[in-house]
């Protein structure tokens, strides 16, 4: 019931286009979390906010295995996740930013943003909330027989949470189509991996409800996609819920105000010289004569003005109408 996965093998292929494609969303990611990273320093960014640079093939290879219409619902890392379905990146920063223009109208910020029109369900500050909240989208769609799936996404942290659990029986029981993908960037908050879990082999937790489970490098956006497509098929057509593990790895601490010092210097640059998802990408475009340093040099820069632009629309949209204060809030 299950397996590991190590990188994409020999039959995992991508075609030019595609492989752009990847490395264009990624890139998209890291430069927006690196201006946001500096709008919270600079005060423009209140509260919290988690990057996800380091993590972006997980969910850029996941989006390429969804079908328009499926559905995902993720935690407070979410950033990544609203940018690689498509969110517009003005609306996302301008939420970040706590303004009118946001894609919450400013109330959510960098936690709470959703989007219905590109079934973006959110973006949750409470840990392993979204799991119950993703099944239960997940009964909707079998309920309706819409044939839609939805992803749910949650982190090793969250991954000793009950509710987890509870969320898995039902799933199985029910044989809902949704795919659980628990983000494993080694570290919870700032514990280690192997100090809060007695079994560390995440993909192995849906056994006991017979959910089938694999290990995926996290960091090889191919290898995502393709154990995606096998996942989504498989609640797709009927046949239940999957857990994979996403073996990844955040370069940034927890939150902007953690330092990280939990973890070496030496680990963090091993990770980012050997296994950058982006880096990787990267070369296997220059190796296959798809692309140039210099094209790709063309592509961060377009990257970086539309970054820009959405910076500076995030910093001359309004501040919120005080009447928005309680509208869209259950009383």
């Amino acid at each position: 019931m299950a397996e590991r996965v190590t990188r994409a093998n020999g039959a995992a292929h991508a075609s030019k286009d595609q492989l752009l494609g990847y490395y264009r969303d990624m890139l998209l990611i890291r430069r927006f979390e690196e201006r946001a990273g500096q709008l919270y320093g600079m005060g423009l960014i209140g509260g919290f906010c988690h990057l996800y640079i380091g993590q972006e093939a997980v969910v850029v290879g996941m989006q390429a295995a969804l079908r328009a219409g499926d559905q995902v619902i993720t935690a407070y890392r979410d950033h990544g996740h609203m940018l690689a379905c498509g969110m517009d990146p003005n609306e996302i920063m301008a939420e970040l930013t706590g303004r009118s223009g946001g894609c919450s109208k400013g109330k959510g910020g960098s936690m709470h943003m959703f989007s219905i029109e590109k079934a973006f369900y959110g973006g949750h500050g409470i840990v392993g909330a979204q799991v119950s909240l993703g099944t239960g989208l997940a009964f909707a769609n079998r309920y309706r027989g819409d044939g839609k799936v939805c992803v749910t996404y949650f982190g090793d942290g969250a991954a000793n949470q009950g509710q987890v659990y509870e969320s898995f029986n039902m799933a199985s029981l029910w044989k809902l189509p949704v795919v659980y993908i628990v983000e494993n960037n080694q570290y919870a908050m700032g514990t280690s991996i192997q100090r809060s879990s007695s079994e560390t082999h995440l993909y192995k937790r849906g056994v006991s409800f017979n959910i089938p489970g694999e290990e995926v490098d996290g960091m090889d956006v191919l290898a995502v996609r393709e154990a995606g497509l096998r996942a989504a098929e498989r609640a797709r057509t009927g046949k239940g819920p999957v857990l994979l593990e996403m073996k990844t790895y955040r370069y940034r601490g927890h939150s902007m105000s953690d330092p990280a010092k939990y973890r070496t210097k030496e680990e963090v640059e091993e990770m980012k010289t050997r296994h950058d998802p982006i880096e990787h990408v990267k070369k296997l475009l220059i190796d296959a004569g798809h692309a140039t340093e210099e094209s790709l040099k063309d592509i961060d820069r377009e990257v970086r003005a539309m970054v820009t632009a959405s910076a500076e629309f995030a910093q001359a949209s309004p501040e919120p109408d005080p009447r928005e204060l309680l509208t869209d809030v259950y009383l």
